[in-house]
């Protein structure tokens, strides 16, 4: 796995093994036992729907749990006018035209449909520690490229809003 975290993302991370196991556990185990106590198991839907939530936040635990144990800590250790980690970045896409903006984040927070960029991805490798001005080939793969122009890098601190994502 091998993830490459934050130490807000470790801290996020915990957060949410936290709360899963003391408040979501208690929850989904006394659904299971109230749906059990309704009577015949073979056609109640409420024990199964019970069961089914209960395995999926302790897959989630085991999931997280996991990722902490196999994680790499990372940090920015670009200058404020080079893109790096959890900075905003405004690109000019020469072939389209138009102007994108990015975040650059790490690789569990990314998110391309809210323009969350991992550091993992082939746009967010290739923009990672270049300064307003340059020009830089985005490889898509072995057969097509695109240029894009750095336009604007703001430094936007590692906030809250941007979601560990699910499995």
């Amino acid at each position: 796995m091998k993830e490459k975290l934050t130490k807000k993302d470790v801290e996020k991370i915990q957060q949410e093994i936290d709360h899963r196991k003391l408040v979501v556990r208690p929850e989904a185990i006394e659904a299971v036992k109230e749906a059990r106590a309704q009577g015949d198991l073979s056609e109640n839907f409420e024990y199964y729907a019970a069961k089914r939530d209960k395995n999926q936040n302790e897959s989630r635990i085991r999931y997280l749990e996991r990722m902490l144990k196999t994680a790499v800590i990372v940090e920015d250790h670009t200058a404020s006018d080079q893109v790096g980690l959890n900075k905003t970045v405004t690109v000019y896409i020469e072939e389209d035209d138009e102007c994108e903006t990015y975040k650059i984040v790490t690789s569990i927070r990314g998110n391309s449909m809210k323009n969350l960029i991992s550091i993992e991805s082939p746009l967010g490798k290739a923009l990672l520690r270049h300064r307003v001005g340059d020009r830089v080939t985005i490889p898509v793969s072995a057969d097509y490229s695109y240029d894009v122009v750095i336009r604007e890098i703001k430094d936007t601190a590692d906030d809250e809003s941007d979601d560990i994502r699910a499995f």
